[in-house]
């Protein structure tokens, strides 16, 4: 089994190109399964022809100990297996505790063990790497992680204190850094300031994703590009990220 955290700035890109990653590997005959660790709990959206699933921290407020493992993972495209954690009512609770919440719940339903993918993927919320956000990084949940970035200061920003989390955690035995994936927003110098992030990171650029309006026009459609726009330069490249990942990662 493959693990890995897709981390980056809110609004980054990190939620298209996971569920991009999790089609091309499902293309691969992987069988996957995607956990959206963010509080808008819309990482899958698009797998599911842009309908949410209902997401485990409602679904235990719901049921509570009735819950099954069935009410929580869910079968989009092509197979791909989906959960969604969830957030806390609003000024209620703290999100990364949440985080917390709903992966004990996967683990009582023994979810891993039971679905039996051969890559999971989790995406993370980077903008914080505190408490139930930096997880997937300390628990050994994850064996890699991948930062999604562009150009833009911000989210260099965001990246680089990510960067920082994990070389910490990584210390102590837990998951480490695999590479920078860049998605592009056409701004100035933005592979150079990239490439410049890898060097300071000791890292690698994994990828380099174009700016691409067959994303936007998947999206507007409610379906994952990989699938609406299988030929386009956008999914071509996620394709090769798939085979990086797997030619670089740690399986258990």
């Amino acid at each position: 089994m493959y693990r890995f955290a897709i981390y980056g700035k809110g609004g980054i890109g990190k939620s298209t190109t996971t569920a991009a990653l999790s089609c091309a590997f499902a293309e691969k005959g992987y069988r996957v399964m995607q956990i959206g660790c963010d509080p808008k709990a819309d990482s899958t959206l698009f797998l599911h022809g842009g309908k949410r699933i209902p997401c485990i921290l409602e679904t235990l407020r719901n049921k509570k100990n009735l819950a099954g493992l069935e009410d929580m993972v869910f079968e989009g495209t092509d197979g791909i297996l989906c959960a969604e954690c969830g957030g806390p009512l609003p000024g209620l609770g703290c999100a990364g505790r949440g985080i917390g919440a709903a992966f004990e719940a996967l683990e009582e339903q023994e979810a891993f063990e039971v679905l039996k993918p051969d890559i999971v993927l989790f995406d993370v919320l980077g903008d914080v790497v505190c408490g139930g956000f930096a997880l997937p990084i300390r628990e050994s949940y994850a064996d890699q992680v991948y930062i999604v970035t562009s150009g833009e200061n911000m989210a260099l920003y965001a990246a680089d204190n990510i960067a920082q989390a994990v070389e910490n955690f990584r210390e102590r035995g837990y998951a480490r850094l695999g590479g920078v994936i860049l998605n592009r927003r056409n701004v100035p110098q933005e592979k150079e300031k990239t490439e410049e992030f890898c060097r300071k990171r000791n890292t690698v650029l994994a990828a380099d994703l174009p700016r691409d309006n067959s994303v936007a026009l998947a999206e507007e459609a409610g379906g994952p590009v990989m699938k609406l726009y299988p030929e386009s330069a956008y999914a071509q490249s996620v394709r090769k990220l798939a085979d990086f990942m797997l030619e670089h990662g740690v399986s258990r």
